[in-house]
């Protein structure tokens, strides 16, 4: 019978027919009256072994002869090829079953035609047993069997890098003991110290030659109507330290400050509601504002600004965040803030007026010096009598200005010690010491790190000592020592 064609199957090639086995007569050609030879097992015996008289063996571990083909002649040709019947699957005593059963095999690529047949009937498909080898076939062109498709390899997928955890904030161990709320209200929300006092004292002869080079200007330039109202305009423009809008504007472009963000502000305003509450401060009087700095420092600006650097904000304790704005607040009250900006502003035509000149005096000296040697000393002796005449004919403003930039560092360095002692007074002592300690050892390791790489930083001399506006951390340290022995 004809067995139909396996769609699935390649095209077959030619036909020819197979070799018989060795040592026993060649089967007959196609369309010949012999008959096939049977399958093992059958009524007709197979033919015997090479050099045996034994018929065919059955399969291994099987009792019973396989069946034949279904719907085969009772005789059929051997496999193609094969030596011996077809083995078993492995581990099963019993042959592989055959169509039309559960699990049929089935030869890889379609069965061959046998000789004299038709189309070769179509097995089952299954997969090989060895996937992407192609069997061969003892003569005749080989069945193209399909390659398997590549398959490129697959490089597992890259673990995922853990996001760096965010950074912990600061600890917030503040003992928020009046919750906001304050149990007194101080007498004077704002106010002027002896310090104060003595930073406007100090600045009165620049306030004075400051006046005379505003009106000198002013009525030779617009006479004398037009003059004395600039004057006065120029008196009044103090007010502006006490004007809110004015304060932010200076704040925003002069000391580079900026409003918080959210974030920023739900971690300040409760440590600044904390510190105002404990010196009776309405907490609202004070604008709070923010400078872009990796340095722990804050600042108390003109009449209503309390700014503090992002790194004081994020980096440090609340409760030496609390101590940092508490010697703020401590400016403020004290108005240290207020006077000293109120001194800078009328003694800044002076100072631009003095700048002025010593730029003339150094343009003078150099051009005389490409002439000779004597003009250069005549411009000398000019600029010397011209001071000492200053001296002579007004000693009481020459002096005080000549002074005036060492009482005013001193004037500032009171002024720091007064809001420390202030900070102490709300309780901050230990943690206001905590900064100064922080201090002490930023400076200790530039200084190491200058002698690792050879070099030696240059120790401010005895006068310049003199005109710094902070007093050294050990200074401030044992100014505080009296409320670290109280426990306060």
């Amino acid at each position: 019978m004809s067995y139909p064609p396996d769609p699935a199957a390649p095209e077959p090639g030619p036909v020819y027919p197979d070799p018989p086995y060795p040592g026993t007569p060649a089967p007959p050609y196609p369309g010949s009256a012999v008959p096939s030879p049977p399958y093992p097992g059958s009524v007709v015996p197979s033919p015997p072994y090479p050099g045996s008289a034994a018929s065919a063996p059955p399969y291994p571990g099987s009792a019973v002869p396989s069946p034949p083909y279904p719907g085969a002649p009772a005789s059929s040709p051997p496999y193609p090829g094969s030596a011996a019947p077809p083995p078993p699957y492995p581990g099963s005593a019993a042959p592989p079953p055959y169509p039309e059963t559960p699990a049929p095999p089935s030869h890889p690529g379609g069965a061959p035609q046998y000789p004299g047949a038709g189309a070769a009937p179509s097995y089952p498909a299954a997969p090989p047993a060895h996937p992407g080898v192609t069997p061969t076939y003892p003569s005749g062109p080989q069945p193209t069997a399909t390659a398997p498709p590549y398959i490129p390899p697959q490089t597992p997928p890259a673990a995922p890098t853990p996001a760096a955890p965010p950074e912990a904030p600061a600890p917030d161990d503040l003992d928020y003991r009046h919750a906001g709320s304050r149990i007194h209200v101080a007498a004077h929300q704002r106010g002027a110290d002896a310090t104060a006092i003595g930073q406007l004292a100090v600045q009165v002869p620049g306030f004075l030659v400051s006046l005379a080079v505003v009106a000198s200007f002013a009525v030779g330039i617009l006479g004398t109507a037009m003059g004395w109202l600039v004057i006065l305009a120029w008196l009044a423009s103090g007010a502006l330290v006490f004007h809110r809008p004015t304060e932010l504007a200076f704040a925003r472009h002069v000391m580079k400050l900026r409003a918080p963000l959210a974030e920023e502000r739900a971690r300040l305003e409760p440590v600044w509601r904390e510190v105002t509450a404990r010196a009776g401060i309405e907490a609202h009087t004070y604008e709070l504002m923010v400078e872009n700095s990796t340095d722990l420092n804050a600042v108390a600006a003109a009449g209503h600004v309390v700014g503090v650097t992002t790194y004081a904000l994020n980096e440090i304790p609340s409760s030496n965040l609390a101590a940092v704005l508490a010697h703020e607040l401590g400016h403020h009250t004290g108005g240290h803030a207020w006077t000293g900006l109120l001194g800078y502003w009328y003694s800044l035509p002076g100072r631009i007026a003095w700048a002025f000149m010593r730029g003339i005096a150094r343009i003078a000296i150099r051009v005389a010096s490409v002439f000779s040697l004597a003009a250069t000393g005549m411009v000398y002796l000019f600029i010397g009598m011209f001071v000492i005449g200053g001296f002579v004919a007004a000693w009481y403003i020459t002096v005080p200005l000549v002074a005036a930039p060492y009482l005013l560092a001193y004037v500032g360095r009171q002024g720091e010690l007064r809001a420390d002692r202030q900070a102490a007074d709300l309780g901050f002592a230990p943690h206001l010491a905590q900064v100064l300690h922080h201090f002490q050892a930023q400076e200790d390791a530039v200084k190491a790190q200058a002698a690792a790489q050879g070099r030696q930083l240059k120790e401010p001399g005895g006068l310049a000592k003199l005109l710094t506006t902070h007093p050294d951390n050990y200074t401030r340290l044992q100014a505080l020592e009296p409320y670290l022995q109280l426990g306060r």
